[in-house]
């Protein structure tokens, strides 16, 4: 018994040799020490994944529906080696979430330069046709809704 009181007595001496000798940086590592405590949420490792929208969830759900179409139709272009067509249709609908009005015009003038795209295989322009009407018809839409085009007769 007597020897572990003297190998406690002895090992807080050597402890209080090191802090002396450490200094003023003492206060800082008591201070790290004491700021270090349980996290209090669960890691991220074992949470559920929330899942992401693809557009921000304040706006309109025909503009929600124009910037989906976009984004379907932007990926389809860069996948096929139009990489300055997509950037300008992502810049477009970039444009429509802080004014809409002129986003919904630069989408249009994008859609007519895709008017010019003629890819080489069949499958590819029957995708492409696909994609730029389901477009146009979301950006008509809106441009109705917002009144900005006159309606359209059936």
């Amino acid at each position: 018994m007597l020897e572990v009181l003297v190998a406690v007595v002895v090992g807080l001496l050597v402890v209080a040799g090191v802090l002396v000798m450490m200094g003023p940086s003492t206060a800082r590592i008591i201070r790290r020490v004491r700021a270090i405590r349980r996290p209090t949420t669960v890691p991220a490792v074992f949470q559920v994944a929330k899942p992401r929208e693809v557009v921000p969830p304040g706006l309109n759900p025909k503009t929600q529906r124009v910037l989906v179409a976009a984004a379907r139709l932007t990926n389809w272009l860069r996948t096929h080696g139009h990489d300055d067509l997509s950037r300008e249709l992502r810049s477009a609908a970039g444009r429509i979430t802080g004014n809409e009005a002129a986003g919904l015009y630069a989408m249009q003038t994008v859609l007519r330069r895709l008017r010019t795209l003629n890819p080489d295989d069949r499958a590819g322009q029957e995708r492409l046709k696909a994609l730029t009407s389901e477009l146009r018809i979301a950006v008509q839409d809106r441009f109705e809704q917002l009144e900005l085009l006159p309606f359209r007769r059936p």
